[in-house]
């Protein structure tokens, strides 16, 4: 997630409309940040549990004791400031919106882009000029079918290995940093399943 989405108090005002919600705790609140960004957002305890409480300071919220952990409520002073900044929040919201869409297509276009490029490999590896009738011909020479079709499945095997890994990369890459939707894991398996049962179709003609 990107500094601007949460500039200056943005992610104070945030917080309010939260609690505005229900009473949360603090880790409620960052597991809610965290869905309603899509996993593209993970706060993490230093970033909320100070801004907590400086809004208890400012008395737009008031905390109490529940077991082990801390419950926070919004005030009727918070529910002043959050009414009288409703389009600030709305506008957040907007751009909240914007950023998990963009965040969305990104990985949506690096998925695409490699998957188009296994298909042109794997169209390529069974490709090539028209072969001469088909004859005796001594086992293991080099116009052997079964011979061409293992250099074909080394060629494939060391496109997946390398897509795997490429794949794998930006996926861990965006989960180190929260991005990881499950919008992006679905799109992932989606297209997967869908270039296997191609694959099969064209491997059994």
């Amino acid at each position: 997630m990107s500094a601007p989405v949460f500039g200056h108090g943005k992610l104070r005002l945030y917080l309010l409309a939260l609690l505005d919600e229900r009473e949360q705790h603090g880790y409620d609140l960052m597991q809610a940040l965290s869905d309603r960004f899509g996993g593209t957002y993970v706060p993490s305890a230093g970033t909320i549990y100070p801004r907590l409480s400086k809004l208890e300071e400012d008395g737009l919220v008031t905390k109490r004791s529940d077991g082990r952990r801390t419950v926070y409520a919004i005030t009727d002073e918070g529910r002043a400031e959050l009414a009288a900044r409703r389009r600030e929040l709305d506008g957040i919201e907007e751009e909240v919106g914007d950023s998990v869409r963009r965040l969305a297509d990104e990985v949506r276009a690096t998925v695409g882009d490699a998957m188009r490029s296994l298909r042109a490999d794997l169209a390529a590896a069974t490709s090539g000029p028209a072969r001469s009738a088909p004859g005796p011909q001594p086992s293991g020479s080099a116009d052997d079918p079964r011979r061409a079709s293992r250099a074909r499945l080394e060629q494939a095997d060391v496109r997946l290995d390398d897509f795997r890994a490429q794949v794998r990369a930006d996926l861990k890459a965006a989960a180190a940093t929260g991005r990881l939707s499950a919008e992006a894991v679905g799109l992932l398996t989606g297209r997967l399943d869908a270039l296997r049962a191609e694959l099969h179709e064209a491997l059994r003609g």
